[in-house]
């Protein structure tokens, strides 16, 4: 945190995200859960960038520097999750919990810490059971051998 924000944190309104913004920090937020994001995961996010039709025409570096502010209002990664829950659209909503299960299931391998991760989405994000149970079955479906 930098002087100005030290100064002025309690004085100063902070502009809150958009819905774009929060669903890349999402996004990253589980690729990231394990400790780093990795190549297959930058891939996926890549791809996400190009598929979903809250980044069209949208800059990648840009949104990408607002979601980092996400993280520098919040003070660090761990307590910037808590700015998923500003999310207004329902179906940003949604959509972020489903593709943050894709990303988590793409390894292969779920960990405790990314299945940690996924509870905490689904709480913030106020997901329902049955969506949740839905996704995730349709998403083994994906990725069984």
């Amino acid at each position: 945190m930098g002087l100005l924000s030290k100064l002025t944190a309690g004085v100063t309104p902070q502009k809150k995200a958009s819905d774009d913004v929060l669903l890349l920090h999402g996004l990253m937020l589980m690729a990231g859960a394990d400790g780093s994001i990795g190549d297959e995961e930058w891939d996926m996010l890549k791809a996400y960038w190009f598929t979903i039709p809250e980044f069209a025409d949208k800059c990648f570096d840009d949104v990408l520097a607002d979601a980092n502010k996400v993280v520098a209002r919040f003070g660090n990664l761990q307590e910037s999750i808590k700015a998923l829950s500003e999310i207004k659209n329902e179906v940003v909503r949604k959509k972020l919990f489903i593709l943050a299960a894709d990303l988590a299931m793409s390894s292969g391998d779920v960990d405790e810490t990314e299945d940690k991760m996924l509870e905490t989405f689904q709480r913030l994000l106020n997901i329902d059971d049955g969506l949740a149970q839905k996704a995730l079955e349709i998403l083994s479906l994906k990725y069984a051998k």
